[in-house]
């Protein structure tokens, strides 16, 4: 009698000391099953701010003039990405004056059939800022014309961080300097780019508000 007391009083003991064990285990379990969830979660949030970070890349065009760019058509940043540079900028209305003085110098071509190459495109204020008497005497003048566009065209197509602190030979082989960072750039000191990083089927195009005068 005395063992078989013994006998059950260890049973009782063991199963009064496994029991918590195995409700631990099942409460454990239970906490662990959640936790995926949570995981899922914390995936989730990462997964929403990829394409932010992706969006943050530097490659889309930048600046306050870009907001003047047309929303659809040639005229677009969609359009004009389809389009040779000198043909891309003739839908732009910003850049009427520019793409006037393109033609009258002849270049439409050029710039057309050039391969990855970088313009700094004065816009028609840009344009409007140099006295008219001035201005018509240059675009009279085909040679002096050409310096001033060619001046404004790079033979390789330059990103945003290349202008961070460069210095580039342009087509008319002067040099033209560029510095700044995020969307806030210069060339040559004097002009600012407005509208910057703007894809064209053969150029990057920096659109500037004011015009750069070869050395």
């Amino acid at each position: 009698m005395n063992s078989l007391k013994i006998r059950r009083t260890a049973i009782a003991v063991a199963a009064a000391v496994v029991l918590p064990f195995s409700l631990a285990a099942c409460s454990d379990s239970g906490e662990t099953k959640a936790a995926p969830p949570a995981a899922t979660g914390d995936e989730a949030k990462t997964g929403e701010s990829s394409p932010k970070d992706a969006s943050m890349t530097g490659d889309q065009p930048f600046g306050a003039a870009c907001a003047g760019v047309p929303k659809e058509g040639a005229g677009s940043f969609d359009g004009m990405a389809k389009d040779p540079v000198a043909t891309a900028a003739s839908n732009n209305p910003a850049l009427s004056t520019l793409v006037a003085a393109v033609k009258q110098a002849g270049l439409v071509d050029t710039l057309n059939n050039a391969q990855d190459i970088t313009v700094f495109a004065p816009t028609n204020d840009a344009f409007a800022k140099i006295p008219k008497a001035d201005l018509d005497k240059v675009l009279a003048d085909k040679e002096q014309l050409t310096k001033i566009l060619t001046y404004h065209v790079v033979g390789q197509k330059l990103t945003p961080k290349q202008l961070e602190n460069g210095s580039f030979e342009t087509l008319q082989k002067g040099k033209v300097n560029t510095m700044g960072s995020g969307e806030a750039y210069k060339v040559n000191d004097t002009s600012n780019v407005v509208c910057g990083n703007v894809k064209t089927a053969n150029a990057n195009v920096y659109i500037v508000d004011t015009v750069l005068m070869p050395k």
